[in-house]
């Protein structure tokens, strides 16, 4: 995917706190703009708040996930971190 330049302006406050964030989640400030610019194309919507909260997408996956293991379905048990390990290399 071919990359491009955006040069905007903000507040110097503001870009200091996004990197910390971005930090706090191991991404250089570049992917979380680009994260949430997707995120806004994908949902055609934009979310402001203070609140941390779910978007319907991701709202939607964990309600099946839930349906799912509430009668077993997409579950395996393991009895060792070991056995698990290997369940999931053999995916």
């Amino acid at each position: 995917m071919s990359k491009a330049v955006i040069n905007f302006k903000i507040d110097s406050e503001v870009k200091e706190e996004a990197q910390k964030l971005a930090l706090e989640l191991g991404m250089p400030l570049s992917a979380l703009v680009n994260a949430l610019l997707r995120e806004l194309i994908r949902t055609r919507t934009l979310n402001v708040s203070a609140e941390p909260r779910m978007s319907p997408y991701l709202e939607n996956i964990i309600e099946g996930v839930e349906r799912d293991r509430k009668i077993g379905k997409n579950i395996t048990r393991t009895n060792s971190l070991e056995e698990a390990l290997a369940h999931l290399d053999s995916l």
